[in-house]
């Protein structure tokens, strides 16, 4: 936030949890010595010593991909050797290049570039400890939210920092010069579009759960499969999770260890960009470095960043109870076998618990407790009068005590007098809002120097820019507030204080809002529980066996709930009328 908190080595939220500032030490290094420095990680103790071309070696000559290249020659009326060959073209396409040589040069480079852009990356240092202890145990699948670009990197470059191997990572196929680079610093990478090409989808199969099986190196992807345009969490998507938990499935590995990864930032570097794409503009080709290209990025000040690696979650343990093996041990491993609606449902369950786990392990920043309140505030107050200093500083003091009643991680340094840290967060969004006469704007012209005005359709496009870039930040809150906010709005239209009448008005908000938010399949009731205990710990309400009972007290905090998802109730509203 402010020159203070950017130099103080460690940022405490719990008593329990300690995040270290790992570019503390880069800045006090050379980027040279950071990029050469021994690297020494201690790798899956039972894995065997690869190459990549010893890893592609084994995928061609795999049981199971001979036997889908002989049926796949069979229908096609194709030579084995012609399909074979195709499959080659395939894994080349495909598959990684890892060299340690590309990974200094890529630390170096990333050491650069994020020493300019953030004033700290904060690291939870015990979940980094028992990722290196894990590592070694059993094969490991990263799994990180997806948010930035960023994220694609500093997964990579804290892992080097720290002595444990760099991951692959599954990524949508790059052409450019800055793919290679990848390639060759661990992306492997997966068509975009696959449809139903059988050979393609056998060959990504068995790429995948080679590194898998073989515990090569830990395995990074995206449970939500896209970069999420509005900062909210997306539903996952389960074709990987369904790949790289099969071997376990077939009994080929003992287990497979699961860690959700929460990257929290105070200030995207695509905030603008994302929501040019939601308003339609043509995106551009996705690219880093058409991201680092991007007019005075590099020049401008993006906060802090925190990335919380969470507890390492044991696929066996979790999956307990929950599969039927004998459906596995009928059918030999080698030979391609659907998915049982079992098992499909376990994958749903284990992919919205990884979501929300993430969800739990992220940092609200001052700035989204902000937005939440913008938000909710008139339009012609913040384009025309302004809204009070005092006002916005009061209202977000008050908001920051509910999200600790409800149990939120929250990016606030303590030792900061509150004041500045208000002064230091609308600073930082100073795209969005600017302060002026102890009042508060939204900003409405980005560029001063222009001599010409804007046309009428140039200025609704530059406020909806701003307006959908306070979304997106408000939207990094909003996991904390949907399950209370929902029991909010169930309140206010049942006009009810029966459990049972708001318990099913309570289900049915949840099952329309599914593709929404994330909410963990089979968990309606807990929810529920949940949401009356947030509600009642922060004094809006009085529960008993039968009741929930609005408290003169609580009104506000119903009222701010009922008006923070009022947007998503009135869009399904119209989609459904």
């Amino acid at each position: 936030m402010t020159s203070t908190y950017k130099d103080s080595g460690t940022a405490s939220l719990k008593d329990d949890e300690e995040f270290t500032d790992i570019l503390e030490e880069r800045r006090r290094t050379t980027d040279l010595g950071y990029a050469l420095r021994t690297f020494n990680p201690q790798p899956y103790k039972g894995a065997p010593t690869l190459s990549t071309s010893d890893l592609n070696k084994a995928v061609l000559e795999s049981q199971y991909l001979c036997f889908i290249i002989k049926e796949i020659a069979i229908e096609t009326g194709s030579s084995v050797e012609k399909v074979k060959e195709d499959a080659s073209v395939i894994l080349k396409e495909m598959s990684h290049n890892l060299q340690l040589g590309f990974i200094r040069l890529m630390g170096y480079t990333l050491n650069k570039v994020f020493k300019r852009l953030y004033r700290s990356i904060y690291v939870n240092m015990e979940g980094l400890n028992m990722l290196k202890q894990a590592i070694q145990e059993s094969p490991v699948i990263l799994i990180p939210n997806h948010r930035s670009y960023v994220d694609f990197l500093i997964i990579s470059y804290i892992l080097f920092t720290y002595d444990i191997p760099v991951p692959v990572i599954a990524a949508g196929i790059h052409v450019t010069i800055i793919g290679g680079i990848l390639r060759r610093s661990g992306a492997f990478y997966i068509r975009r579009a696959i449809g139903s090409d059988k050979l393609y989808w056998a060959v990504l199969l068995e790429y995948v759960q080679t590194i898998v099986r073989t515990g090569y190196a830990p395995l990074e992807f995206y449970v939500e499969g896209f970069r999420s345009r509005t900062l909210k969490s997306l539903v996952p998507k389960l074709g990987m999770m369904d790949m790289v938990l099969e071997p376990y499935f077939k009994g080929e590995v003992f287990d497979i260890t699961l860690v959700p990864i929460s990257i929290s930032y105070d200030r995207v570097l695509e905030e603008s960009l994302l929501a040019l794409e939601l308003l339609g503009v043509p995106r551009p080709q996705e690219s880093i470095t058409g991201l680092f290209k991007a007019s005075g990025v590099l020049q401008d000040d993006y906060g802090c960043m925190h990335v919380n690696f969470g507890r390492p979650l044991s696929a066996r343990q979790l999956c307990e109870g929950k599969i039927n093996w004998s459906e596995y041990n009928l059918i030999p491993r080698n030979l391609p076998q659907r998915p049982t609606a079992e098992t499909q449902d376990c994958v749903n369950w284990l992919a919205h618990l990884i979501v929300r786990t993430q969800e739990e392990g992220s940092l609200i920043s001052p700035w989204s407790l902000v937005a939440c309140l913008l938000l909710q505030t008139p339009f012609t107050t913040l384009t025309e009068e302004g809204l009070q200093w005092h006002q916005l500083t009061e209202k977000t003091l008050w908001l920051r005590k509910l999200v600790l009643d409800f149990g939120a991680r929250l990016n606030w340094p303590a030792h900061i007098p509150d004041s500045e840290v208000m002064s230091s967060t609308v600073a930082l969004h100073h795209s969005i809002v600017h302060h002026k006469e102890n009042r508060i704007y939204l900003v409405q012209d980005e560029d001063p120097a222009r001599q010409d005005p804007l046309s009428p359709e140039e200025g609704v496009m530059r406020m909806a820019v701003v307006v959908l870039m306070l979304v997106s930040y408000r939207n990094q809150a909003l996991h904390v507030f949907v399950r209370p906010g929902i029991l909010a709005i169930a309140i206010h239209i049942t006009k009810s204080t029966r459990k049972d009448e708001l318990f099913n008005f309570f289900c049915f908000l949840r099952d329309v809002f599914s593709d929404e938010f994330i909410f963990i399949p089979g968990r309606a009731a807990q929810d529920f529980e949940e949401a009356c205990s947030l509600l009642q710990k922060c004094g809006a309400v009085h529960t008993s066996q039968q009741e929930v009972t609005v408290l003169e007290t609580g009104l506000e905090v119903l009222s701010f709930l009922q008006k923070l998802l009022q947007p998503f109730l009135d869009s399904y509203q119209v989609l459904l009328t």
